[in-house]
């Protein structure tokens, strides 16, 4: 009762953000081409009068992509979002959002120049209020209508290219569970042909940033439509576990007493309804999830085909996949060998980063093991077990940047699988994202992990930080530099010495610069 008595009380309508942006879902803005609404403080587009933005033309990127995606012109996720509009917002400073009406990750504010640094904690160290009050957040997500945003239920081509606009409204959770399926859904070639092998979320480069973007901004909106701004999704760190430990009535939910497919009546998840899960109807019917209800959440934890998931992830399986120092390698998709990122998303095996897809390890294996509606790739997000666990994952993408600190240039910037280049926008967020902008410590987008925690830096240490990192990757050149150094030194020394020594019967006798009991005093070194 206390869950659904705190679910009605922070029942307040408020903007959420996501995809297609309300106020550009219209005949006029796709035919212009043009998404740049006003900023509600000033009534310009973009909030230009007090500069927080303009509008702009879209710029994108022009680097090669791989080929894993042999067609052009077939599906409007490509150059996103180019087919929808090619004008949209450029914020300045730290403003961001469609409008420019909301502050960057990380800072908050009047004018956005407050920096704010949050903790995500493990969901098993919030007190009881704290759980009680996570849990009906996310039963409020999942009542409360998005303001701000409504999903395409139509291609463009469906909709006679703009002049017959298809979207729909939507709630706030699932707004997250349809942009997942967006991402990863197939391309429709035209009748019953499908293109099954595309992902832009999954499966090459771009997953742990895009997953990282996305948490943000499913955060983002709990804070919106809760007022509660400290709020921050708690990770379940699954190393060595046994069983679902989340999977109890007084956490995610537990199994069902008669039909172990289904969760718990006693817990609200139960009548959860999911969306997006019938991709082979969609797929038939040329024809996009419009987020009907499709019946209960399911999830048989553990039951799971073992000789592909045998157990969840141990913690050696973790620290080996953290010691690969390639974030990505040879075809950046699920064929890579020693890649960081397709070990951790669990195409490749955990104790050998060598691929294979005949098993799921890390990432993939929970998904697998839950048996059920997190089991399958676009409706998985309709589990919120999936924020736990993904929430998870960003951490230990979070400790290996920490741990080879790689400059941006590591994230490919071109030929990966489409939409997975550095400076691809990521489909389909409006505002527009770059992969690249998530490719960066948690701390620069005002998030940090409790486990992970390192003692404060002040202003000056945060100023230096890139500078020695650039030293330590030519720490070889500097040391080499200071050895050339020291002997050109030691020549330079012994010459003039000898020229003093000649010089010495003259009657005018020239100083040197530095007299010779200083000279073990002053320390040489080299500079860039």
């Amino acid at each position: 009762m206390l869950l659904f008595a705190m679910g009605f009380l922070l029942v307040i309508i408020q903007p959420s953000s996501g995809q297609f942006p309300r106020a550009c879902a219209n005949t006029e803005s796709l035919l212009r081409k043009e998404c740049c609404p006003p900023w509600d403080g000033d009534r310009s587009p973009c909030g230009e009068l007090s500069s927080r933005g303009f509008c702009q033309n879209i710029l994108l990127s022009q680097a090669p992509l791989g080929p894993q995606f042999p067609f052009s012109g077939v599906d409007d996720r490509e150059d996103w979002p180019s087919v929808f509009y090619n004008r949209t917002c450029k914020c300045e400073g730290n403003f961001m959002g469609f409008n420019c009406g909301e502050c960057k990750f990380g800072f908050s504010g009047l004018n956005c120049t407050e920096r704010r640094l949050r903790s995500r904690r493990n969901i098993f160290q919030l007190t009881t209020s704290e759980k009680d009050r996570f849990l009906a957040y996310l039963n409020l997500a999942k009542n409360t209508p998005s303001q701000d945003y409504v999903i395409a239920t139509g291609t463009y081509i469906q909709m006679n290219n703009g002049s017959n606009p298809m979207f729909r409204n939507i709630n706030v959770y699932d707004l997250f569970v349809w942009m997942h399926y967006y991402a990863s859904r197939d391309t429709l070639l035209g009748g019953s042909n499908v293109w099954r092998d595309i992902d832009f979320a999954h499966e090459a480069p771009g997953f742990l940033p895009w997953h990282r973007a996305f948490l943000l901004l499913w955060e983002r909106e709990i804070q919106k439509i809760t007022g509660d701004e400290n709020f921050t999704i708690p990770y379940w760190d699954w190393r060595d576990a046994e069983d679902c430990v989340v999977c109890t009535d007084e956490y995610m939910g537990g199994r069902h007493p008669t039909n172990p497919n289904l969760l718990s009546p006693a817990s609200f998840f139960s009548s959860w309804q999911v969306i997006c899960t019938r991709s082979e109807e969609y797929n038939s019917r040329e024809a996009l999830c419009n987020a009907t209800s499709e019946g209960p959440i399911l999830r048989n934890p553990g039951n799971n085909d073992k000789s592909r998931t045998p157990r969840l992830p141990s913690s050696a399986e973790v620290e080996f996949c953290l010691s690969l120092t390639q974030y990505e390698s040879g075809p950046m998709d699920k064929m890579a060998n020693y890649s960081f990122r397709n070990t951790l998303e669990g195409f490749a095996d955990p104790r050998t980063a060598i691929s294979n897809i005949s098993q799921s390890g890390l990432h993939n294996a929970l998904h697998i093991y839950m048996n059920g509606s997190m089991s399958q790739v676009q409706g998985s997000a309709n589990d919120p077990i999936f924020v736990l666990h993904h929430a998870f994952v960003d951490s230990i993408f979070e400790q290996w940047l920490r741990r080879h600190r790689p400059m941006l240039e590591v994230y490919p910037a071109a030929n990966a699988p489409i939409g997975h280049n550095r400076e691809n926008y990521m489909v389909p967020f409006i505002p527009l994202y770059r992969n690249g902008e998530f490719f960066k410590p948690s701390r620069e987008l005002g998030y940090d992990y409790e486990y992970l925690q390192e003692p404060a830096l002040d202003s000056f240490q945060e100023f230096l930080i890139p500078y020695l990192e650039q030293a330590r990757q030519i720490w070889a050149w500097l040391v080499g530099a200071a050895v050339v150094g020291g002997i050109i030194t030691a020549v330079l020394t012994g010459l003039i010495l000898a020229c003093r020594k000649k010089r010495g019967t003259f009657e005018e006798i020239q100083p040197l610069l530095i007299e010779s009991e200083d000279y073990n005093n002053v320390s040489y070194q080299s500079n860039f």
